[in-house]
């Protein structure tokens, strides 16, 4: 653990962002003297407004709670001169400009962004990008690149298990990301990006699909056993209230760790309409 107590990161993150208490109360639906109570170390956030406090705050539960972050396996990938996965965008980046074109401003969150390639694209064709991360030196690169072509994007340090949405997005996208959340997450998760997507937004993702047929390639990094395959159509189900754009499973080879193997992703592209319930 590092040496603040909560209180006193609560303090400092709300600072960096230039939050008042009464503006990190209003996000919380609480009053600026429950925040106030937290900084000074009077009272403690009940633990479960913990994940809507570090989704607010920018930050991670752990962070809250003052535990130093970990290195991960995409710390390390991205701790070269190069980017790791190149600069060329993402081909449903281009799938996402022929359904939403940037004829305005519309709001794109990227999850689980990298080392920033896909957020700048978006954001030099006129999309207004926040992006997250849970790589340190991910994020650090990202901003580089985006100051590098000289646009704004609002990236931060995020976990995927912590961070919700508090405001609505237009464009939810998320690639080779979402396989790192276990089954009993899934359905909390995308319920709650569908329900901070505007009117006529859209979501474009893609996941792994286990298949028993593809032998799975071991991962000797640290990340093994973090990794949960979706089933074929999961990702399909949860969206059987939108419109589909795209809805394909592909298998595809890789040479990842320098064994040649392959992989099943499943591809989706959906909108929200504007009858759709909340």
């Amino acid at each position: 653990m590092n040496d603040l107590k909560t209180g006193e990161v609560i303090c400092k993150r709300r600072k960096e962002l230039g939050l008042t208490q009464n503006q990190l109360a209003k996000k919380l639906n609480l009053s600026f003297q429950a925040v106030s109570k937290w900084e000074n170390g009077s009272a403690y956030p009940d633990i479960t407004s913990l994940p809507k406090l570090a989704a607010a705050l920018h930050t991670t539960v752990d962070a809250l709670l003052g535990y130093s972050s970990v290195e991960t396996d995409y710390d390390r990938r991205y701790n070269t001169e190069g980017y790791y996965w190149g600069l060329m965008p993402n081909r449903l980046c281009y799938d996402i400009m022929k359904i939403l074109p940037p004829v305005k401003p519309y709001r794109v969150l990227d999850i689980g962004c990298g080392e920033g390639k896909d957020a700048v694209f978006f954001a030099k064709c006129g999309y207004a990008v926040t992006a997250f991360d849970q790589s340190e030196q991910g994020i650090e690169k990202a901003k580089r690149l985006a100051e590098h072509n000289q646009v704004e994007v609002n990236f931060f340090k995020a976990d995927l298990f912590d961070y919700r949405p508090d405001r609505e997005f237009d464009i939810i996208f998320s690639s080779g990301v979402l396989h790192f959340l276990p089954a009993t997450v899934r359905q909390e998760l995308t319920g709650c990006l569908k329900k901070y997507t505007a009117k006529n937004g859209i979501h474009a993702l893609n996941v792994f699909v286990n298949k028993p047929f593809l032998t799975r390639v071991p991962d000797k990094t640290r990340e093994e056993g973090k990794r949960h395959p979706w089933y074929s159509g999961e990702l399909f189900g949860y969206y059987h209230d939108w419109l589909f754009h795209m809805c394909r499973e592909e298998i595809f080879d890789c040479n990842s760790g320098g064994i040649p193997h392959q992989h099943c992703m499943d591809t989706l592209i959906a909108q929200k309409q504007e009858g759709e319930m909340e």
